[in-house]
């Protein structure tokens, strides 16, 4: 009785998320016939919700921790998390949730993809990093650009398009872990992206 009181409790908590698009630049019906695309994440200058640079969060979490278990390094150990759950968390996520799409393998991302002639980028302009504390929590959320390009011609942009407020959290609240949900944002930036090549550029 009570764990079912705690999981209404959220659902009552939780405030739903719109996200939305804004294109920029280009058409995405221009990206009609690109089989392949190599990605490139851009993290530099992303601003955190409530603080004006990430420097700032950063030492905000870290003094916080260590003031609350002095000499244990929960800091600097935050602080370490934060940047390795990028190539650890957010960028796999990204990518096999965008492949999942397309799983007759028409249209593919990935790092390093040498086969790729045309780039994805990935620009993260802000991020809210959410919180769960069991009975109250509130999903993660990002701001990113997604750029498309010949990667021999980078100046030369085919697509942009801005995606605000993209959610990220998991299933029946288990998501204790910050990098975990932004993840999550990560997989439904893919998701959608997707979804809208599938829409008006296959």
């Amino acid at each position: 009785m009570r764990k079912l009181l705690v999981v209404i409790t959220i659902m009552i908590t939780t405030v739903v998320v719109a996200q939305k698009r804004k294109d920029q630049e280009g058409s995405i019906k221009d990206l009609k016939g690109i089989t392949a695309y190599n990605l490139i994440f851009d993290y530099e200058n992303i601003k955190v919700h409530k603080f004006d640079t990430e420097e700032e969060f950063l030492k905000d979490k870290m003094e916080k921790r260590e003031k609350k278990n002095p000499g244990e390094g929960r800091g600097e150990k935050f602080k370490k998390s934060w940047f390795a759950d990028r190539e650890k968390r957010y960028e796999p996520k990204f990518i096999e949730s965008f492949n999942k799409r397309f799983e007759d393998g028409t249209i593919k991302v990935g790092k390093d993809l040498s086969s790729a002639t045309h780039t994805m980028k990935i620009k993260t302009t802000w991020i809210y990093p959410g919180y769960n504390v069991g009975v109250s929590r509130q999903p993660a959320k990002l701001n990113a650009i997604i750029t498309v390009y010949k990667t021999d011609d980078p100046d030369n942009i085919l697509f942009s398009t801005e995606y605000l407020k993209v959610p990220g959290g998991g299933a029946f609240g288990n998501d204790y872990n910050s990098g975990y949900r932004i993840s999550e944002g990560y997989a439904k930036l893919a998701k959608e992206f997707a979804k809208y090549i599938i829409k008006k550029a296959k």
